[in-house]
């Protein structure tokens, strides 16, 4: 199957069976597609659809995420995990204002030198919203062609990556760049997928090498598997009688950037710094179940205490600590474990299941 016989083929399949009403796809703008191709990275069409929307309902243009205060943002973006993404965002927000009077630049080379804007990513917003001939390699696309042309090789190794962007370039068609790359995208999300592939319903089966091999499930080659370190703290969520939880505001760098937090401690023995640093009297403890959050590179295993706290909740010691109101709660960034705690937290105290 030559380059052209499989755009035509990826084509006609999108004019017939492609997804033509994602919320992105309506409208279409830079701005739009930029942000549901950030929201769309390690995270599933179907959860991104509640996200985008309320997004852009809160922040409609460029403009106005440039000017959003940054727990906004956070806000909006809770539950997605991968908060770099929406600090990035905010970051080429304001390049964009600043730098380029609004409105996004016109290629690959200089969209890749915005924030947390890759090649793929540059490629998507250039194809899609600008009609420019560019590839893309996310994720979907890269299951497509790796079986294809039964790549061999890990894709995250740079020589392997060479080559499926070789592959993506020598099949990108001339025109209709926009509906191609759409295509190739919603083939790898509704055929081509990670374990079920529907190969019988697939417009380019009959020139695919893994498909000829009976090997689709062997590529892409997957990445060889390291053991994940465990990391263990201890999490004080600390009630006051008012309803409210003392949180903290992490660094903009590092784990949680930037988000609202509970302490952190390494033992027990380290409350009672805590609580003499916020003035605090220290009343009844329950231990609650653990929870475990796995980042990419280790997994955290989180032994939360709920512990019911006496004191002047409106004080803090420190302009990065707060008091947050579990019935009226402030538009802030958390932390997906986070916010889980908070909610037990909440029931437990509703219940009075403090004994």
């Amino acid at each position: 199957m030559t380059p052209e016989q499989f755009s035509s083929a990826v084509l006609r399949w999108y004019d017939t069976h492609g997804r033509k009403d994602l919320p992105w796809q309506q409208n279409i703008t830079p701005y739009r597609v930029w942000v549901s191709e950030i929201m769309l990275q390690q995270t599933q069409v179907s959860t991104v659809l509640g996200y985008f929307d309320r997004f852009m309902s809160a922040l409609p243009t460029v403009r106005d995420l440039a000017e959003a205060p940054e727990d906004e943002v956070l806000h909006l973006w809770t539950g997605l995990g991968y908060y770099t993404r929406a600090r990035n965002l905010q970051k080429t927000a304001r390049i964009v204002m600043r730098e380029h009077g609004g409105e996004f630049p016109r290629s690959v080379e200089a969209l890749t030198e915005l924030p947390g804007i890759g090649r793929s990513t540059a490629g998507a917003i250039a194809s899609l919203s600008m009609g420019l001939r560019a590839p893309i390699l996310d994720g979907n696309v890269k299951r497509v062609l790796a079986r294809f042309v039964a790549q061999e090789g890990y894709p995250g190794e740079p020589k392997v990556a060479k080559q499926l962007w070789a592959v993506a370039e020598r099949f990108l068609p001339q025109e209709r760049v926009n509906h191609y790359t759409q295509a190739m995208m919603d083939l790898g999300a509704t055929l081509c997928t990670r374990s079920k592939p529907t190969c019988l319903l697939c417009p380019v089966q009959s020139g695919c090498e893994a498909h000829l091999l009976g090997l689709e499930i062997r590529y892409p080659v997957a990445k060889p598997r390291k053991e994940l370190p465990q990391k263990r703290t201890l999490m004080p969520i600390l009630a006051s009688r008012e309803g409210a939880i003392l949180l903290y505001r992490r660094p903009s760098s590092g784990l949680w950037g930037g988000l609202w937090s509970l302490p952190e401690l390494d033992d027990l023995d380290a409350l009672n710094l805590l609580a003499e640093q916020h003035q605090l009297h220290l009343g009844e403890r329950r231990q609650l179940d653990a929870i475990t959050h796995t980042f990419s590179h280790f997994q955290l295993a989180i032994d939360p205490w709920l512990i019911e706290v006496e004191g002047v909740s409106g004080y803090v010691a420190e302009a990065d600590w707060l008091w947050y109101n579990l019935a009226t709660p402030p538009r802030l960034g958390l932390a997906a474990p986070v916010k889980k705690l908070l909610k037990r937290a909440a029931d437990a105290l509703n219940t009075g299941e403090m004994a």
